[in-house]
């Protein structure tokens, strides 16, 4: 009996593959319309995430401007060029100068430079030529002459030092400006002598020499020296084994030389 049965749990196995390969085919399908969704959906988030990247960097970018040059222009114009490129004016000082008054003299941040808009520019405003009556300070010590400039509401500039023989140390020999000058600025620059300039000398080869050469080469440049014996066997007496400075250096007239001499 269990033998009839067989052949007839085989047919309705048969039957049943007709009947799952539609749900098979079905299933593959949403599956592939799925995948497919999904990929458009992350396309389309894509972008949208790079459109909302290049608009964020066109904002930003639109809204700077670059700094325009306003040096040598009259503040209500270089208000104007400010205001045209959505930048404010801020008035950071003012200063004598050769420029007519209410000029720009100085301004921050420089031409060019990349700015957002409502940011302010800082500018330095000229108050024109300050008309000061420079004293005659040549001839003068630079002591007295930082006095005499004082009291006139002056100051000493830049000072120059040069070595002149015909001139004290420490004398004013020219000045800028010159006496009477209105001067654009409260300082006088000066040039001071140095005196005579000083003797200088090579500081020759002596190592080798006996004493009384190496005494009497000195002597003829003026030098100052110094003469210290040692002992020293395997030399000559007499003979210098050391000096100080070494030979090629520049001297002074107040340089002394030491010489070691073997005893």
């Amino acid at each position: 009996m269990s033998d009839e049965l067989q052949p007839d749990e085989a047919s309705e196995s048969r039957d049943d593959e007709p009947r799952q390969q539609p749900f098979v085919e079905g299933l593959k399908e949403r599956l592939e319309w799925a995948a497919r969704m999904s990929l458009l959906v992350f396309i389309l988030a894509a972008a949208a995430f790079l459109s909302a990247i290049t608009a964020m960097r066109i904002a930003i970018h639109g809204r700077e401007v670059n700094m325009p040059n306003l040096v040598g222009k009259n503040v209500s114009e270089a208000g104007k060029m400010l205001q045209s490129a959505g930048l404010g004016l801020r008035v950071a000082d003012h200063v004598y100068s050769d420029l007519p008054i209410n000029v720009v003299v100085r301004q921050t941040p420089p031409p060019g430079m990349q700015m957002k808009v409502e940011q302010q520019a800082h500018v330095v405003l000229s108050l024109g030529q300050r008309q000061l009556q420079i004293p005659a300070i040549e001839g003068d010590s630079l002591r007295v002459s930082r006095i005499e400039l004082l009291r006139g509401g002056l100051q000493v500039g830049e000072v120059s030092n040069l070595p002149m023989a015909d001139q004290p140390v420490d004398t004013v020999v020219m000045q800028n400006p010159k006496p009477g000058a209105g001067g654009a600025t409260p300082r006088v620059d000066v040039l001071v002598s140095a005196g005579p300039r000083e003797a200088s000398y090579v500081m020759p080869h002596l190592v080798g020499l006996n004493e009384e050469e190496a005494q009497r080469r000195l002597e003829a440049s003026g030098i100052k020296r110094k003469v210290n014996g040692v002992s020293a066997p395997q030399w000559p007496h007499g003979t210098v084994i050391d000096q100080s400075p070494m030979a090629g250096a520049r001297l002074s007239a107040a340089t002394q030389v030491e010489l070691t001499t073997a005893d």
